[in-house]
């Protein structure tokens, strides 16, 4: 048992004279009461800590709780306010006149000072002790017996999410309580502390949600952020675990720290940070703090609310799924689930302490962070260009993005030219700014958050850093645009695209539907899922005085005459539900390039796609393919489990993708020579990031290292002498944790339909492939084609003209090499064209 927190967690007075008027407080059950077991003996499931907050709620006048949306799974996701009755009686006023400080709400934010704290728990499934802690957390803010919990509430709000993640959480409490005995097993070999395949640390979609904050690329991550910025909150804690051996971590956090962190941020943290330090040093727990976890990368549950004002921080407890109820530690100890979960209840009730004692410097300085975006930010560029004439699909993604983030956006006032950075070349020079454009300027209330997504080059204090290094919007859109030094003024408008129209009076030839996005990778999936039936360009044509490109659908009555009467109100509903236009030829003789009956417009036969996935495979990346099937591009596949990928007959599959893995031995010799054989018949086989390395030097497969010059010269002897402390700086040169590269792309062939000769891609290691000898190098990095992010000195060396896209052919079928991810979190929408590319257009 853990000694008792003398001055603040144990200070139960009974009959204390409360602040509060309670209602029924009497009736308000402790977690363990309502539960019917002592919490941290088992694991509590989703409903039942849904149905615990609601108690408290309906007992309790200092809370309020909102369901505020559901999972994938169609679990819910529900809030709960708790703070004094007279705060609670003025909860309304409280969160308005907060964003009127922000600037996102008009108005005069009056003299109140009351602090808004936000504690999320569990957005990772498998660490699981912070739901249970919630429960503990909410249960001592409002026992009629602890005062001292009631005199933080005097002057703060706390808002606390229970559970970010039931879908992922639901999946490991079921499986462990499928697995456990009467008794836990605290020995680690024990096979409930090894969670198979996929594990519960990510959502139904196998998504991290705690990648996804900035993306909202998923369900769970729109509905809560939606929620985050209504209240805009001055801390924000985000509950993990990590290896169960490990100590406790809390802030103050690593660097690197984004340059946009304001030194009141990381200062507050460091007072955190010695807060939590005290409690844990009463009681002997081993912490560490400053080291891991930095923020740098924005779309975390610590760095988001950072770029939104708040003090934002990870808080990482031992455990994990290894650690199941119990678990022996390396130094012979007993990491219990009870432990874990008084760690979090710990810091939780410690951070809305020292929120609490400094509520008004808190509301203070978050009014200052406000008001210095909206007047005088600080970053090198002040106003970020988008070029009125990118693809609207394109736009409408970008500015729907930022809609959600309520980012402002608006068009030019005039006509200027100037100097400033364009993204395409990487350099700075004289550009035309039209009316016509659209600005985002950094003198806006998400001015900060605006930096963030556009600035060409985030700039890092340290290269060891957790994640990827470079995002930059004009890149992940594939959009033109620039950064100017300037401010410039902005007639502030919503985008919205040319109003389409797909009636046609008479019936044409053929139907013609651009190919340029994802946009209209849905209409071809939607015009196949009807049966009808489609052929796309391999060369540009002109018809009508228009021109068009390759990859663009083509789609003839005479291939459709089947259809009868209902083949052109299909097609002119298809292409309205997908708000895309399309154009009527009247005749199969162009004007220029090859005629509707050529061989060079090949006819796109449907294909039937299946996915490699189960143990072995990487559980994010399953994730991504899966999801842009199912919900980006609505087109069947079939997930295939490698436990008995031996016995699919291929046959019943055209395309097959397969993609990272972590086990080499995923596919076998005996399998490799059936996949082989089935690529020859005619089969397509797609390889995504890491599988590629499986492919390498294989029988029949083309893909090669590059040749490392390093290492075929012997180091000098003084070389050899390397420092043991460096190690880590040293790996760091040899590395690359995502950074942004431009690849050069061969437009003539399939794989980059729709694209320039340019494709701005997130590399995220170093693997460094040589071009292919038989085969297609479609997309290749050649010399200086760094553009944005971190990457080693050594790494940009070996990455100089390497394959990132190829495709070989092997018998009637191919083999496409996707070195990098175009689908890495869902966010990177210029790569959606490219993997449909891949599957709908390579080897048809």
């Amino acid at each position: 048992m853990m000694k008792l927190l003398s001055r603040t967690f144990a200070c139960f007075f009974l009959f204390a004279t409360l602040s509060v008027t309670v209602q029924a407080q009497g009736d308000i059950q402790s977690p363990s009461e309502f539960l019917g077991y002592e919490l941290g003996s088992q694991w509590t499931p989703h409903h039942k800590v849904m149905d615990y907050f609601w108690h408290v709620a309906e007992t309790s006048s200092m809370v309020e709780a909102k369901e505020y949306g559901e999972s994938y799974e169609g679990r819910q996701l529900m809030l709960a306010f708790v703070s004094n009755t007279e705060n609670m009686n003025q909860l309304e006023e409280i969160r308005t006149n907060n964003l009127k400080r922000t600037g996102l709400l008009d108005g005069e934010p009056s003299a109140d000072t009351t602090a808004i704290v936000w504690l999320s728990y569990n957005v990772h499934g498998n660490e699981t002790s912070s739901s249970e802690a919630a429960m503990k957390t909410i249960y001592e803010l409002v026992h009629p017996e602890n005062a001292e919990t009631k005199s933080w509430l005097q002057n703060t709000v706390v808002i606390m999410d229970p559970m970010l993640n039931p879908d992922g959480r639901e999946r490991y409490v079921n499986w462990f309580q499928q697995t456990v005995g009467e008794e836990f097993n605290a020995q680690v070999e024990a096979r409930e502390h090894h969670e198979p395949w996929p594990n519960g640390r990510t959502n139904h979609y196998y998504f991290d949600l705690n990648r996804d904050w900035a993306w909202l690329t998923q369900k769970e991550s729109r509905q809560r952020v939606e929620e985050y910025q209504e209240w805009m909150p001055h801390v924000h804690v985000d509950f993990h675990e990590q290896g169960y051996d490990s100590p406790y971590y809390f802030a103050p956090a690593a660097k690197p720290f984004h340059n946009a962190i304001t030194d009141w941020q990381s200062d507050f943290q460091y007072a955190i940070g010695k807060n939590n330090a005290k409690y844990f040093d009463e009681n002997s727990w081993l912490y560490f703090t400053r080291e891991v976890f930095d923020l740098f990368y924005p779309s975390y549950g610590d760095t988001y609310p950072t770029f939104n004002g708040a003090i934002g921080m990870t808080y990482e407890q031992a455990g994990h799924s290894m650690a199941g109820l119990g678990v022996i530690q390396a130094e012979g100890d007993t990491l219990t689930l009870d432990d874990r979960l008084t760690h979090h209840f710990t810091t939780g009730l410690s951070t809305i302490e020292i929120s609490s004692q400094n509520a008004d410097r808190l509301v203070s300085e978050f009014s200052d962070y406000y008001r210095t975006a909206r007047s005088n930010p600080q970053g090198e560029y002040k106003t970020f260009v988008i070029k009125a004439d990118n693809n609207p699909d394109k736009l409408q993604a970008l500015f729907d993005l930022l809609d959600e983030h309520q980012i402002d956006y608006g068009k030019a006032t005039r006509e200027r030219t100037m100097g400033g950075y364009n993204y395409r070349t990487g350099g700075t020079e004289r550009i035309r700014v039209t009316e016509d454009d659209y600005l985002v300027s950094v003198h806006q209330p998400k001015g900060v958050m605006a930096r963030i997504l556009f600035e060409p080059r985030p700039e890092l204090t340290d290269s060891v850093t957790y994640d990827i290094t470079a995002w930059e919007q004009h890149y992940a859109y594939g959009i033109e645009g620039y950064a100017l030094k300037q401010q410039l003024e902005v007639n502030e408008t919503s985008f919205s695209k040319e109003d389409i129209d797909n009636a046609f009076d008479d019936k044409p030839y053929a139907y013609l539907a651009r190919w340029e996005g994802l946009a209209d990778v849905q209409l071809l999936t939607d015009l196949l899922k009807n049966d009808i039936k489609v052929r796309f360009a391999s060369e540009e044509f002109k018809i009508d005085d228009r021109m068009y490109g390759r990859g663009t659908l083509i789609i003839t009555r005479a291939d459709n005459k089947k259809m009868g009467e209902r083949f052109d109100n299909l097609v002119q509903k298809l292409a309205s539900k997908n708000n895309q236009q399309i154009y009527g030829a009247e005749t199969g003789f162009v004007q220029s390039g090859p005629d509707f009956g050529s061989s060079s417009v090949r006819y796109l036969k449907k294909p039937r796609v299946a996915l490699l996935a189960g143990e072995g495979t990487s559980l994010n990346r399953v994730g991504e393919v899966w999801h842009y099937f199912d919900r980006q591009i609505n087109y069947p596949i079939t997930l295939l489990d490698t436990g008995y990928f031996d016995e699919v007959d291929l046959d019943n599959y055209d395309v097959l993708i397969l993609p990272s893995a972590f086990d080499g031995d995923v596919l076998d010799d005996e399998r490799f020579q059936e996949v082989r054989e089935w690529i020859a018949s005619g089969g397509k086989l797609i390889a995504v990031k890491d599988a590629n390395n499986m492919l390498v030097d294989k029988d029949g497969f083309g893909l090669k290292w590059k040749e490392d010059k390093a290492d075929s010269t012997a180091k000098a002897s003084d070389d050899k002498l390397d420092r043991y402390g460096d190690q880590q700086r040293e790996y760091i040169s040899g590395s690359n944790s995502g950074s942004v590269y431009e690849i050069s792309m061969d437009t003539s062939h399939p794989l980059a339909f729709g694209y320039e000769d340019s494709y701005f891609s997130l590399k995220l290691d170093a693997d460094a492939y040589s071009y292919l000898d038989n085969g297609w190098n479609v997309g290749v990095a050649k010399e200086d084609a760094h553009m944005s992010g971190f990457v080693g000195y050594k790494a940009e060396e070996e990455l100089e003209n390497t394959l990132t896209f190829g495709v070989q052919n092997m018998g009637q079928g191919s083999v496409v090499y996707m070195v990098d991810n175009p689908l890495f979190r869902a966010f990177w929408y210029n790569g959606k064209l490219l993997f449909g590319n891949a599957v709908f257009m390579v080897g048809q």
